[in-house]
């Protein structure tokens, strides 16, 4: 053999025989058996930080000394004084429809007597009360009255609606009416409470346009020495110096109840009994029968 074929011996590839293959299969099978499997488990992060965070809010909501939360403010209902009710009386009262109809009526009803006027704009009066056992009767011409002073359909219609205004007019009124008492002439005294039953009457009684009833509830308001009695039936309750008492129903602007009042000829009745007389005054289109 010379040096090219011994060259070509040495790298010719070799024969492996088939046990040696079968023998390094196994050893290789067995390895991979024996090797430790690694589980991935996906949300295991997750659930530890979910559970880290949970245990740290029960440490911070133990530890001593962590100021607890604010309490939240309570709802307070708000006070509401006599005033105020008076006022609200005004704003509904300004804000009503005027009426109309024929006739104006008046009822009045208390623990002594029941009586009803109905009066035209051209000054008719008709009357039903005990006096006319039961029956509707016509008295001929009347006039409707502020107080002891009277006033006609249109004077109410033409009164002004500012209330210092109305004040003034009432006074001035009052001054002019020649309104007397069995003593004599009107006392100071007198001629106050005169105006002030006067801005009663234009609340309860009388057919005064809604701008003027509106500013009577104001003055009233701002009368001296009004004292409010908090609710009451019917409304709320007032007491108006000389031990007068009146009920006002804000939600109507109407007078519900009243110690006094000023009857068709001019007269000041007082109506005894915790809630007065009770009053309804409105426009009418017919008499009852």
């Amino acid at each position: 053999m010379n040096d090219l074929q011994t060259l070509r011996a040495a790298l010719a590839p070799r024969e492996v025989p088939q046990d040696v293959v079968d023998r390094s299969r196994h050893r290789l099978q067995n390895r991979m058996l024996a090797a430790p499997r690694r589980r991935v488990r996906p949300y295991a992060l997750g659930a530890g930080l979910v559970a880290s965070a949970a245990a740290a809010a029960v440490v911070v909501a133990t530890v001593p000394g962590t100021p607890a939360p604010a309490p939240q403010p309570q709802a307070v209902a708000p006070v509401v004084t006599g005033q105020q009710v008076l006022l609200a009386a005004a704003t509904v009262a300004e804000r009503a429809p005027a009426g109309t109809g024929k006739y104006w009526h008046v009822k009045t009803a208390s623990d002594k007597l029941t009586y009803e006027d109905w009066y035209t704009a051209d000054g008719h009066m008709f009357f039903r009360g005990a006096k006319s056992g039961g029956k509707v009767i016509a008295l001929g011409l009347s006039s409707l009255r502020l107080a002891a002073t009277e006033v006609t359909f249109e004077q109410l219609r033409t009164l002004p609606p500012d209330p210092a205004a109305l004040r003034d007019w009432l006074v001035n009124a009052i001054a002019h009416s020649g309104a007397r008492t069995s003593a004599g002439p009107l006392t100071a005294e007198d001629r106050e409470r005169e105006l002030l039953l006067s801005m009663v009457s234009l609340v309860s009684t009388l057919p005064a346009p809604p701008a003027v009833r509106a500013a009577a509830f104001r003055s009233i308001a701002a009368y001296p020495g009004v004292r409010d009695l908090g609710p009451v039936p019917g409304g709320r309750g007032f007491l108006l110096p000389g031990d007068y008492r009146l009920v006002v129903d804000p939600a109507t602007a109407r007078i519900n109840h009243t110690s006094m009042f000023v009857t068709a000829d001019g007269a000041i009745y007082g109506a005894s009994g915790p809630q007065g007389a009770e009053v309804s005054a409105e426009w009418t289109d017919s008499l009852p029968k």
